[in-house]
């Protein structure tokens, strides 16, 4: 069976942790609670010392996944009747790096002084961000925090599920194209080169073919530093074009007029804009407010854009529904379950189902471009390679006629 380790708070108010061996989490949860013990985590234990966590420097503050972890034990603690300062206690006692530790004592620290759990958030923004501040304050009016922090917790999981989803769709792709660049480099900078003292001392003309490819490994080889000089300041470049408001504005519009990434691109921050926009209406978050939070979780400019026109044109009474479908640039299902959510009194219910019917797609929609991508990559590496030793044998098998 395999070994899970645990943390819990026992009966007496103490920190417990340690490990024990069973079938799954569940049933280290189940014997955790028949003891008496309120469990706060488990975790399948490493098989190995290394963990990525450790390789973490310079980071400020605390991870997304820390502070995922962090609220959804909060969430726990509250939620059993523990104070807000006691649980505070308990996830410093438990922190598994210095830096949680000082963000979740400085927390306590403050909420002791007399300060709101939400004022207190504030003053550590580079671990919790608007959305986060923000639904605690609400819940902290609507005396709901554990609650709140419950939801959050949820929220917090789906969307890093989606983006782990998306970023672990696009490793292989990177991995085989750093690797097939990295295998035409090797064959031009130092396979061909080897048969060109062979061509010299035959003489004669060389087939177009080999030409080229001798020219390419050459040219590689005496002005490696010019060409990775010229890749260095294409990215740049680009990087600063982005850092531009204006021309980082004009790509977000280009993106999204291209048929196949155009239409990704606004399905990817449709999920983001309707799962913070549920949650936070859901955690009683007035809807103007809201929308100016979850504007910021958008990283298409251009929709950012399209939120705060929304939002004002909400303010004087005008439909979110309408005016978004004004942009242009969000789809048809989110719009009608939008209107629909306005007309019902049911927006937060619809945005979330919105969110979980786009985050269903996305996933979907990305698996199937990198099931056909990888395979043209393939080809096109296959054929890449083909052509630089086909352009050798067709050198080779031409010696008599250069010997003559």
């Amino acid at each position: 069976m395999p070994l899970y380790e645990y943390k819990a708070v026992a009966p007496s108010g103490e920190v417990v942790q340690g490990s024990m061996e069973a079938v799954s989490q569940d049933a280290v949860i189940a014997k955790l609670q028949a003891e008496g013990n309120l469990p706060l985590s488990t975790k399948e234990a490493s098989k190995s010392g290394f963990n990525l966590s450790n390789m973490r420097l310079g980071r400020q503050g605390m991870s997304a996944a820390e502070v995922g972890q962090f609220t959804e034990q909060m969430a726990t603690l509250l939620g059993a009747g523990l104070p807000l300062d006691r649980s505070l206690t308990v996830l410093a006692d438990l922190a598994e790096n210095e830096k949680t530790k000082k963000v979740v004592t400085t927390l306590r620290d403050k909420v002791r002084g007399g300060e709101p759990f939400s004022k207190a958030l504030e003053a550590q923004q580079h671990s919790f961000n608007k959305l986060y501040i923000n639904m605690v304050r609400a819940g902290e009016i609507g005396g709901t925090l554990d609650v709140t922090l419950d939801r959050l917790a949820v929220y917090l999981a789906s969307s890093k599920d989606l983006k782990d989803s998306v970023v672990s769709a696009l490793i292989y792709p990177i991995l085989l194209v750093v690797l097939a660049i990295g295998s035409l480099i090797l064959l031009l900078v130092y396979v061909i080169p080897q048969f060109t003292p062979i061509f010299e001392e035959l003489g004669g003309d060389l087939p177009m073919l080999t030409r080229i490819v001798l020219a390419i490994g050459g040219a590689l080889q005496s002005y490696w530093w010019l060409m990775a000089g010229i890749a260095f300041f294409a990215v740049y470049a680009f990087r600063s074009m982005l850092a531009d408001e204006h021309k980082r504005r004009a790509w977000d519009g280009w993106l999204l007029k291209r048929r196949w990434v155009g239409d990704l691109v606004s399905k990817l921050e449709t999920a983001r804009l309707a799962r913070t926009l549920g949650t936070l209406l859901t955690n009683g978050v007035p809807l103007l407010s809201a929308l100016g939070i979850a504007r910021n979780v958008l990283g298409n400019t251009v929709m950012q854009d399209d939120i705060a026109e929304a939002r004002v044109q909400v303010q004087s009474g005008g439909s979110l529904a309408q005016n978004l479908a004004a942009s242009g640039h969000f789809p048809k299902f989110a719009l009608q379950m939008v209107s629909v959510g306005e007309e019902t009194g049911q927006l937060d219910a619809m945005l979330t189902k919105v969110a979980d019917a786009y985050d269903r797609e996305v996933r979907t929609t990305i698996d199937r471009l990198m099931a056909l991508f990888v395979p043209l990559l393939t080809l096109l590496l296959a054929g890449m390679i083909g052509l630089i030793v086909m352009s050798v044998l067709v050198a080779i098998l031409g010696i008599n006629d250069l010997v003559a």
